[in-house]
């Protein structure tokens, strides 16, 4: 096959300061491509196959980076539990769609409970409000509903103080808020960088590769990835 013999080459770029989007998307649940975007520049600066999104690929892609001579002011993530620590000393950003899709995961979009229909109203409040505002949002939702949130199912197997929580999924998606809230508004906090508050150029370009490879299905693995680098190097104007 003609494709065997090619060989990928990426684009000749001149190492700079750049704040970078980064994310892994998959085929399936054990093949996956992890790319580190410079949105500023339009163009992916490193990649690289994956069977697993982990704090080790991110680590990777960043060494690598650095390696080249690449500075990365600032990253943009999806907010997946443990990726931060793999850029510990550069402002992170969590992706504020990736946020909204982790709490409707959760409570739906299309909510009964009162209580949840208000978490909803004040997560997509995200792009259009300051940390402070959106965290005195967020307390007075928890204080006014603090009593649904402790409510434990009784359980005749467990002693009550272990009861499950009747409400786990709204606490969840109220977690995953608390939690992120730190990374939520970096891109207010460091105006000078110029960061992005979703992911949406490298989820652009992912729609792209799936959308080239859907008409050579059926290729092996290290010639699907030929096509991958192929895709991610060209340039980008």
């Amino acid at each position: 096959m003609q494709l065997d013999a090619v060989v990928p080459e990426s684009p000749a770029l001149v190492p700079q300061p750049t704040i970078a989007v980064v994310d892994v998307t998959f085929w399936g649940r054990e093949y996956g491509v992890c790319v580190f975007r410079s949105p500023t520049l339009k163009e992916n600066l490193w990649w690289k196959e994956t069977e697993h999104e982990t704090a080790d690929i991110y680590v990777d892609g960043r060494q690598a980076l650095l390696i080249q001579g690449w500075t990365i002011t600032g990253v943009v993530i999806d907010g997946r539990h443990g990726l931060i620590k793999a850029f510990v000393g550069i402002p992170v950003q969590i992706c504020h769609f990736h946020q909204i899709k982790m709490v409707t995961r959760r409570i739906t979009r299309h909510p009964k409970l009162p209580a949840a229909q208000e978490l909803l109203s004040i997560t997509y409040t995200l792009s259009r409000t300051t940390e402070i505002e959106f965290r005195t949002r967020l307390e007075k939702w928890y204080t006014h509903w603090e009593a649904l949130l402790n409510e434990r199912t009784p359980c005749p197997c467990c002693p009550k103080k272990k009861w499950p929580y009747t409400h786990r999924k709204l606490r969840a998606a109220y977690r995953s808020m608390t939690t992120n809230l730190p990374y939520l508004f970096t891109f207010q906090k460091y105006p000078g960088l110029n960061l992005p508050n979703t992911t949406n150029s490298l989820d652009g370009m992912f729609s792209q590769i799936k959308n080239r490879l859907a008409v050579h299905r059926g290729l092996r693995r290290d010639r699907k990835y030929k096509l991958i680098c192929e895709i991610l190097g060209g340039r980008k104007k």
